[in-house]
């Protein structure tokens, strides 16, 4: 079995130099990389990747924590890292905190204890002051979908607040005024964001959220199917319902139909998130485009940008939500 330093012989370069083609270190010249690469390849050499950690005091992995593995909102984010790893050499260890304080920390924990260079961070349950302790220690992190204002530098969020406004103020514009608003579980700083920015586009139509027309779901499928049911059974009619997440509007959907309800001749339906199944819903799902897949790609890229030193990368902290306007929201027939 071929050895670095037999590569190093063969390329006529110092061990040194080969350890940094290995990592991809800048400081290598074109003609040097090139004559270090055809030597690897002529010998049949495969780096080992704990001879690389040793040498270069790098592991190469990056840790992730997300809140949840399932559905397809988690599934574009961790994509979207993933893909910027791997064009840059690099590679990924990924844990759960199911939005709960305990299992978070552990997950933490765990993603430490594999020696990853950084961490990425999709985390709901923990206070900002575990955060802020967190970036005492030696392995930096960013966080996705949060903002933490003492480490505002390290945080890439969307601003949720603005995307609840446009969802409703959209609805407001097609001349509903009776409008239900399925939550997220209020506790999570998106879901109360989001019912800020309905509360603030209520406003500037003289407007208030109603109590009957409020329902605290989920972000699942059940929670929006439940959450319809609630709203009908209150007696309180509505023209439009606001949906937290396109999970859940997805469920209001499903039931609306098997409840023998047309949308949107009925009432129309708002969507949040645009996750790649929003477009197939029948009707397709009106919603606010959040661009988590970009998301991920810039949370990696400050990792790529703040650990392993390649200076050239920008990175976009807070992006904005857009309004997709489909099929499942229609003119109000009555106001």
């Amino acid at each position: 079995m071929a050895t670095i330093y037999q590569v190093s012989e063969l390329a006529g370069v110092s061990l040194a130099t080969v350890s940094r083609v290995m990592n991809n270190n800048v400081r290598v010249s074109e003609a040097t990389r090139n004559k270090v690469l055809a030597a690897m390849e002529q010998l049949g050499y495969r780096p080992n990747s704990i001879a690389q950690s040793l040498a270069s005091n790098r592991s190469n992995s990056i840790g992730i924590l997300v809140s949840e593995l399932h559905g397809p909102f988690y599934g574009e984010m961790l994509t979207g890292i993933e893909a910027e790893f791997r064009a840059a050499g690099k590679h990924v260890i990924i844990a759960a905190g199911h939005s709960e304080r305990v299992t978070e920390e552990d997950g933490i924990e765990f993603l430490l204890s594999r020696n990853c260079d950084a961490l990425i961070l999709h985390v709901e349950a923990v206070s900002d002051q575990f955060l802020i302790e967190l970036s005492k220690q030696e392995t930096p992190f960013v966080l996705l979908n949060r903002q933490v204002e003492a480490l505002a530098d390290r945080c890439i969020s969307l601003d949720n607040e603005l995307g609840g406004f446009l969802a409703t103020d959209y609805l407001l514009s097609q001349g509903h005024r009776h409008i239900a608003y399925i939550a997220g579980p209020m506790w999570k700083t998106d879901a109360r964001d989001r019912f800020r920015g309905h509360q603030r586009a209520l406003a500037g139509y003289q407007l208030a959220a109603e109590d009957k027309l409020f329902y605290e779901g989920d972000f699942r499928e059940t929670g929006g199917s439940k959450g319809l049911q609630a709203l009908l059974a209150s007696g309180r009619p509505f023209s439009a319902v606001v949906c937290a997440n396109d999970e859940m509007a997805s469920g209001a959907l499903t039931a609306a139909r098997e409840l023998g309800y047309e949308v949107p001749a009925d009432f129309s339906v708002m969507g949040f998130d645009n996750v790649n199944f929003a477009y197939y819903t029948y009707p397709k799902l009106s919603t606010i485009d959040y661009p988590i897949s970009a998301m991920g790609h810039m949370a990696a890229r400050w990792v790529l940008k703040q650990v392993y030193k390649q200076s050239s990368i920008a990175v976009q902290q807070v992006f904005d939500p857009h309004l997709i306007a489909r099929d499942s929201v229609a003119e109000a027939t009555i106001t």
